[in-house]
C-alpha cells in the first residue's frame, strides 16, 4: 500500500471539513438551504430583502448580521414564536444562518430621515418616538433605536424602513407576551403600556420616515 498517497488523500480531505465550507448565502436567499424545509428567504422578504409590506413580511436588508443571527436562533429554539420561521430556522444549519445573515446585512437599506430628540414633536406617534411618555416609564424610541429609528448594533433593530403593519404586529406580540426574546422584558413593558391607538400611531410614524 502506498502510505504516502493515502497520507496526502487524508490531509486534503481532512483539511476542509463540511462545517468549514462557506455556505452559499446568495443561493440560500434565492433558492433555500440544503434542507428543503429551509425555503428561500426572498419568497417572503422580497428579491431585494426589503420585505413585503402588504403581507406583513419585514425587511431584512441592512439589519445587523448579529441581530439577524440571534433572531434565527431564537426562532429555532422557540424563544421567538412564529410557525413559519420555526420550521425554516430549524432547517438551516448554523453556517447557513450566519452566511445569509451576513449577506443580508450588506444589502442596501432605505434612506431615512434622521430625526432625533431635538426635533419638535407633534402628534401621538412622533411624541412617543421622540419624547416617550415618562409618566408611564416609557422612554422615547430613538433613545435605544437611534436617530430616525435606524437601529443600533445587534440589540436594537431598525424601526424605520419597516411597514406599519409589521411594527404594529410586533408591538402587539410584545404586548400579548407571544414575543419575549428581549433583555429584561424592556419591550414587553413598553408595549403593554401603550394603548392600541398609540401602537398604531408610533408604527405609522416610523414607517413613514423612509418614504
Amino acid at each position: 500500500m502506498d502510505i504516502s498517497r493515502w497520507a496526502v488523500v487524508f490531509a486534503v480531505s481532512g483539511a476542509f471539513p463540511a462545517s468549514a465550507v462557506a455556505a452559499d448565502a446568495q443561493k440560500i436567499f434565492t433558492q433555500g438551504g440544503a434542507n428543503p424545509a429551509a425555503m428561500a428567504c426572498s419568497t417572503c422578504h422580497g428579491a431585494d430583502g426589503l420585505g413585503m409590506p402588504s403581507a406583513g413580511f419585514p425587511r431584512l436588508a441592512g439589519l445587523s448580521a448579529d441581530y439577524l443571527t440571534k433572531q434565527i436562533s431564537d426562532f429555532r429554539s422557540g424563544a421567538r414564536g412564529n410557525p413559519i420561521m420555526l420550521t425554516i430556522a430549524q432547517a438551516l444549519s448554523e453556517d447557513e444562518s450566519k452566511a445569509v445573515a451576513g449577506m443580508l446585512a450588506k444589502l442596501p437599506a432605505p434612506t431615512v430621515k434622521l430625526v432625533n430628540r431635538a426635533q419638535t414633536a407633534k402628534g401621538p406617534g412622533e411624541i412617543l418616538a421622540l419624547r416617550g411618555a415618562w409618566d408611564r416609564d416609557i422612554p422615547e424610541c430613538v433613545a435605544c433605536h437611534g436617530p430616525g429609528g435606524i437601529g443600533v448594533g445587534a440589540t436594537f433593530p431598525p424601526l424605520s424602513g419597516q411597514s406599519a403593519q409589521y411594527l404594529t404586529s410586533q408591538l402587539n406580540a410584545w404586548k400579548l407576551n407571544t414575543r419575549k426574546n428581549d433583555q429584561d422584558d424592556l419591550m414587553g413593558h413598553i408595549a403593554r403600556s401603550l394603548t392600541d391607538a398609540e401602537v398604531e400611531a408610533v408604527s405609522r410614524y416610523f414607517a413613514e420616515l423612509s418614504k
